[in-house]
């Protein structure tokens, strides 16, 4: 229960966070809000006497900004249909930028307290290291592990963690030139590969702080974007993707670890929906940004009945896809 209750406290804050981008940014555009939801289908409450309306739905799904003219004309200078669309662009995107700023003001707030943040550069290795037999030294800085760019110290243990083989290719920068080093040899102990050297501390300031979180952050998108590679690829299948019954659990297991855990795992769902919503899948923000791209280019506008069409398929997909994901959380929870 416990879990459950967390999780649900997670998602509330995810939409609400990413709700009130779009809000705030059609209040700063000038757009009339007609209402402002939290959850999807029948009204447990309302209320709100002026132009808008807030509300609180019962199904816990997401959330919708009803902006004036948004799905249809209308003749109010403040209606959405009837803004510039570099505005309409902004408040699109509002939504999933918030999400992405709250993933990486709660990584900030994990990494602050830290007296010193971990480096990509290597300060010592262990015995017998196979790594430094392979060419690497004191002092490199890792910047490629098999062509993916290093940010932060997770990259190199993700990339590392995921290697099948413990033989990879890297590029360090040594004494300020890049240096490209071929087969570095890791050991594999059990079936899991051995990272035999540390990495230097910096020391906690302002920059270093600011930095480290951003790099942090990004990281956590690329492991969506690779994820998402891989579902298009099909070296991953849609039967991994984890609902909300799955994330419960997932949020469960976190609690057991600690609250940093379950920050972190905080950090991965908002930035996750964000990255999420800016796909280019109909009813998403990403899919409607497309219209408002071909609208940029063209000078020509999609009648917005036809915008709505699409629309609505791409909703019925989503939460076909929702309900599918839940199903197989389902059948994993009874399976163990």
């Amino acid at each position: 229960m416990e879990s459950i209750l967390l999780t649900l406290l997670i998602f509330a804050a995810i939409i609400i966070i990413h709700e009130c981008g779009h809000f705030f940014a059609a209040r700063l555009c000038g757009v009339r809000v007609n209402e402002f939801a939290i959850g999807m289908g029948p009204t447990l409450f309302r209320f709100g006497k002026k132009e808008t309306r807030y509300s609180w739905r019962l199904l816990p799904i997401g959330g919708f900004v009803s902006m004036e003219g948004e799905s249809d004309g209308s003749d109010d200078p403040r209606a959405f249909c009837n803004q510039p669309v570099w505005k309409r662009m902004i408040i699109v995107c509002a939504g999933a930028i918030m999400n992405l700023v709250l993933g990486f003001i709660i990584v900030l707030a994990l990494t602050a307290p830290n007296k010193t943040l971990a480096s990509t550069t290597i300060a010592e290795f262990s015995d017998g290291a196979t790594t430094q037999a392979s060419g690497l030294q004191v002092g490199d800085q890792i910047m490629e592990i098999n062509g993916r760019r290093m940010w932060v110290d997770s990259d190199i243990i993700f990339a590392l963690s995921t290697d099948e083989d413990g033989v990879v290719d890297m590029v360090v920068k040594r004494n300020g030139e890049k240096v490209s080093l071929q087969d570095v040899v890791f050991t594999i102990d059990g079936g899991t590969l051995v990272i035999d050297f540390k990495v230097v501390g910096k020391p906690r300031g302002l920059i270093n702080t600011l930095g480290y979180s951003l790099g942090k952050t990004a990281s956590i998108g690329r492991l969506i974007w690779i994820s998402i590679g891989q579902l298009v690829t099909g070296k991953a299948s849609v039967s991994e993707l984890s609902g909300p019954i799955g994330t419960a659990q997932a949020v469960g297991e976190a609690t057991k670890a600690g609250l940093s855990t379950v920050m972190n795992l905080f950090a991965f769902i908002t930035v996750n929906v964000g990255i999420f919503n800016l796909l280019p899948i109909p009813a998403l923000d990403g899919g409607r940004m497309v219209f408002l791209l071909f609208e940029a280019v063209t000078r020509r506008r999609i009648k917005p009945e036809y915008e709505a069409y699409v629309h609505f398929a791409g909703f019925v997909l989503v939460i076909a896809l929702v309900i599918f994901v839940s199903y197989q959380d389902i059948v994993n929870l009874i399976r163990r």
